[in-house]
């Protein structure tokens, strides 16, 4: 059988290679000439990317068998992501790659400000020796106002925290109990920017942020207080920026990103790289080695992932993000679930909702949708189902879907339930949860029917009248065809009602001892469920 075919569309670390491992079919190209990657994409099944080569709709229609993009890398400009999320193809990065080395330089551009770094170097190398022009300020009970307190926004709080100074945040989408733990004041933006010495914008770059630090920002400022951008191009006006430093209304500025790059004559960041008290450096928030090596290892994994249709908590056109560590074990168990849901659904599934009851709704657990998706289309549809196309596929169907949060789990720490509507007007659920210190998988629940049988590769459940004899009759004819029932469990709300079996089996059944065994008990349902591995 050939190897998967991954493309290297530019240079990367040969760590990234070394993490793809041998069982690829690893190729070159260069991802700037157009025809030769059109070319290449014709029988890839990865592509992985840096910043120069450009996969839009174009691309993806010469790669007819490709799974996955990977951005070595945070943005995702070139990347057509609606285009590739249309195709089914799945688009990662590497999101935390250079989140250290963006921090560490944002606090690199405070202290150059500070302390007059770049002219102090620039004016020595010229010959002078002007130690009195080059007066600069400590950190030391400064106030330094961070304007989003993400991954890097906390990362610089936790670095300049250790300076002795006083950080502030403003960040809409961060509660108090988190500021409290980064050891962070939450203020509005109105309070931030009249209060900081220094100013820091980590913020992604959307409709609403664009511009969000302007003239009345400025306005607002010291005239002491220095501003930061090593985020995103066009989170500062860059016009007001050089009116304000112009003016004197703020001190200085550090800037590592511009609206358009490199700056061009005739643009607005031009203007800015003449003034003295502006410190640039050309966008290396992510230019270090380290950054670089990990991003690449990080996309070599996730393609990994991808092509053997696991769960790729990086991939940014599926929802869930990364996934904790106390929610993950919770992902193989939904997805089984899921296969035992459409093994037991009488007719086509209309809606479905995904109940997560107990401790996991402290988390998010939007992935486990995502899990019960996979699992239930996984044994009924022709094509590979993945993370990625699991929700297209159900969007396809028409089925409605829902994820449930309650606190509440009487019986379990949490429980997990796939309840769904079907075309034929029933209804089915399935529950599971995860037991002891080895987080068992156990199926908990189907329908109103109450047991706990841990979850194997092979299962039959039978749905019959309560009465006596029943189980000898079955037991005698896998016995005497030779299957052993290694675990079962029988419910039933009352006796002479209707009665749940669920067997734990050896090995697979034929479909003529399971028309058998039906016939000889009356049963009002009877499936095998072969659970694949997920």
């Amino acid at each position: 059988m050939p190897k998967p075919v991954v493309l290297i569309a530019e240079v990367l670390s040969p760590a990234t290679i070394e993490a793809l491992g041998p069982d690829f079919d690893v190729r070159d190209v260069d991802g700037t000439d157009r025809e030769a990657l059109f070319a290449a994409l014709s029988d890839a099944d990865a592509v992985l990317v840096r910043s120069a080569t450009r996969i839009d709709e174009e691309a993806l229609a010469h790669a007819p068998q490709l799974k996955v993009v990977a951005r070595a890398g945070v943005g995702l400009d070139n990347v057509d992501i609606k285009a590739a999320t249309a195709a089914g193809v799945m688009v990662v990065n590497a999101p935390t790659s250079n989140i250290v080395s963006a921090a560490e330089l944002t606090v690199g551009h405070i202290l150059s400000l500070a302390r007059r770094i770049p002219a102090a170097h620039a004016s020595l190398s010229a010959g002078q020796w002007k130690r009195s022009s080059f007066t600069g300020a400590e950190l030391f009970e400064k106030t330094v106002g961070i304007v989003g307190l993400g991954r890097i926004g906390a990362l610089v709080a936790a670095r300049l925290a250790a300076f002795d100074m006083r950080v502030v945040a403003y960040d809409p989408y961060v509660t108090s109990a988190r500021a409290q733990q980064l050891g962070v004041q939450l203020l509005s933006l109105d309070e931030l920017v009249a209060e900081s010495d220094f100013l820091t914008i980590h913020m992604p770059k959307t409709p609403e942020t664009t511009g969000m630090i302007g003239a009345e920002q400025f306005k607002a400022m010291k005239p002491t207080a220095f501003v930061v951008n090593v985020a995103r191009g066009g989170l500062i006006d860059e016009v007001a920026l050089h009116e304000a430093l112009v003016a004197g209304e703020i001190a200085g500025a550090g800037l590592d990103v511009f609206t358009s790059e490199p700056p061009a004559e005739g643009g607005t960041a031009r203007p800015l790289l003449d003034l003295p008290n502006v410190v640039v450096t050309p966008h290396l928030g992510a230019s270090t080695e380290e950054a670089q090596e990990k991003a690449g290892v990080s996309v070599a994994r996730s393609v990994r992932l991808a092509l053997g249709g696991d769960l790729v908590p990086d991939a940014v056109n599926v929802a869930g993000g990364v996934i904790d560590p106390y929610v993950r074990p919770g992902i193989s168990l939904v997805e089984k679930l899921g296969q035992i849901f459409a093994a037991l659904a009488t007719s086509p599934l209309t809606s479905l909702d995904v109940e997560v009851h107990g401790e996991l709704n402290d988390y998010d657990v939007s992935v486990l949708k995502l899990a019960a998706l996979k699992g239930v289309f996984t044994n009924i549809v022709s094509e590979t189902v993945s993370y990625v196309n699991a929700p297209l596929l159900a969007e396809q169907r028409g089925i409605a879907v829902r994820l449930i949060k309650d606190d509440v789990s009487d019986e379990y720490r949490n429980v997990i339930t796939l309840s769904g509507a079907l075309s034929d007007g029933s209804q089915l659920s399935v529950s599971g949860t995860l037991t002891g210190p080895k987080q068992a998988e156990k199926l908990v629940g189907i329908n109103d029917h109450a047991l706990e049988l841990p979850i194997e590769k092979h299962h039959v459940v039978m749905l019959y009248t309560d009465r006596p004899g029943i189980v000898a009759v079955y037991g005698q004819k896998f016995g005497e065809a030779g299957i052993n029932i290694a675990g079962m469990q029988i419910a039933r709300q009352a006796a002479g009602a209707q009665a749940l079996s669920v067997l734990t089996l050896d090995s697979p059944v034929s479909e003529d001892l399971l028309e058998d065994v039906s016939a000889a008990i009356d049963a009002d349902l009877f499936r095998q469920i072969e659970i694949t591995e997920v």
